[in-house]
């Protein structure tokens, strides 16, 4: 869209050269790890307040001009593209943390602050932040995905992570949802309305988080599979015995490949489960145990423990890198990255009919998961000048959410809706629930202002 000449002035005289319209910094924020295309916005802001974002705010209100809230670009369902162009609001230099109440188990942050950051900060007090999306995304970001990650099987996700929030309405008034209090029966509840909402309904400047106690000890382990059905089923035999996984995560062959290539690994090119346990070191024992024991009755080889730090670091760095370790199986290629989850009961029997699924397909795949929840991931390595490839994984896409709905699982477990996915909210929800949910948009941002094209047609 063509800003108006108004608006600009107002906005290049507000925030000087935080004020920018060159093409890089533009092309830099209408990009996302998606599959789609640049979209660039018409003009990036780089805000260091809640009260510069307020103010930014009613400007793009009394223009009608889009607003799109912009954090580290890591997203992966093209939530931060500029689909309708506007500005785009960089939240990233709001990183202060505001307060640690380390007796309380919280802290206080701005949005720009990354979830390495926070912990670096908490790692002398014993704390931790467990929310662990594996990009080092904002804080701000992850409370607009509604991220969880590798360790939500223990601690969950930013669902039960968040405490409040301090969000910018689209008319530019600023509310905090919430107090610090782990718990109230207070009226509705708006924390839990805007964790999730990707930017649509208001934009978080600050987030008052749930913190963990770094465990008494920590132990990780490896083991091979025969197949990934064999992984799966493993991984629900051991939860439903009550083993207290902190972390499960599973490769396929293909993935091990990659990642062996990628951090210069030598693990067995089979499927593996990459385990790890929080607790005392008699609780370790006894839960490592009995996971083995469940894992060699399922074929199960190889179960290889590391115990130090910087065998740990390493192997969670490997899995963290395993998207950017699969885009090297297809030098030059791009990658539909999609994710479902599903009741574990029917983890092994969605897993199975996808990767058959995948097997017919004319491009390289990989599948990886965080088993242990029913949320898996698979990445289909396309070429980006072949139509037909993009094509045919859509409509492998496509298959696999309905799968999930089928089984009563969801189209997204933690990549969110973005432009990939609104057109399965519908089957996922009803009309009727959509219905509310545009209700409630129009309410909330009654000029339509807030990442528009995002979430609702």
């Amino acid at each position: 869209m063509i800003l108006p000449a108004t608006f600009t002035a107002e906005l290049a005289q507000r925030f000087g050269e935080r004020f920018a319209t060159g093409a890089a910094v533009r092309d830099h924020h209408g990009r996302d790890e998606s599959a789609f295309a640049p979209m660039p916005p018409d003009a990036v802001v780089f805000v260091e307040s809640t009260e510069e974002v307020a103010a930014l705010v009613r400007a793009c209100a009394a223009h009608r001009v889009p607003l799109i809230a912009f954090g580290a670009g890591s997203s992966l369902e093209g939530q931060v593209l500029a689909a309708r162009g506007g500005v785009c609001v960089d939240l990233s230099r709001m990183q202060r943390i505001l307060a640690i109440h380390d007796k309380d188990l919280t802290a206080s942050v701005e949005a720009g602050v990354t979830r390495l950051q926070l912990n670096a900060e908490l790692k002398d007090k014993g704390l931790f932040f467990a929310v662990d999306p594996g990009a080092n995304a904002t804080l701000g970001g992850m409370v607009a995905t509604r991220a969880s990650g590798t360790n939500a099987l223990r601690y969950g996700t930013m669902r039960e992570n968040v405490l409040a929030l301090t969000v910018v309405g689209a008319q530019g008034q600023v509310l905090r949802t919430a107090r610090r209090a782990k718990k109230s029966a207070a009226g509705y509840d708006l924390t839990r309305l805007f964790i999730g909402s990707e930017g649509t309904l208001g934009i978080v400047t600050e987030v008052t988080v749930k913190l963990a106690t770094q465990p008494e000890a920590i132990a990780a382990a490896i083991c091979n599979f025969p197949s990934v059905d064999a992984a799966v089923r493993t991984t629900i035999a051991a939860i439903q015995v009550g083993v207290a996984l902190a972390r499960c995560e599973l490769l396929d062959a293909a993935g091990v490949r990659a990642v062996n290539s990628y951090s210069k690994l030598a693990l067995r090119e089979t499927p593996l489960l990459l385990f790890e346990f929080h607790g005392s070191e008699s609780a370790l024992a006894e839960h490592a145990a009995a996971v083995q024991e469940i894992a060699h009755e399922h074929g199960g080889v190889d179960f290889v423990w590391a115990r130090a730090p910087e065998e740990r670091s390493r192997l969670w760095a490997a899995r963290h890198n395993a998207y950017f370790a699969g885009l090297q199986l297809r030098p030059g290629c791009r990658s539909i990255t999609t994710d479902v989850c599903v009741p574990i009961s029917r983890l092994a029997e969605c897993i199975e009919a996808t990767r058959e699924d995948l097997a017919r397909a004319s491009f390289p795949s990989m599948l990886i998961g965080h088993v242990g929840d029913g949320n898996f991931h698979v990445q289909m390595l396309i070429d980006p000048n072949a139509p037909a490839e993009r094509d045919e994984a859509e409509v492998c896409n496509e298959r696999l959410v309905h799968r999930a709905l089928a089984m009563d699982g969801t189209c997204s477990g933690e990549h969110g809706v973005g432009l990939h996915k609104i057109d399965f909210l519908v089957a996922e929800h009803g009309p009727e629930a959509i219905e509310m949910m545009a209700r409630i948009k129009q309410a909330l941002d009654p000029l339509g202002i807030l990442n528009p094209g995002k979430m609702l047609r």
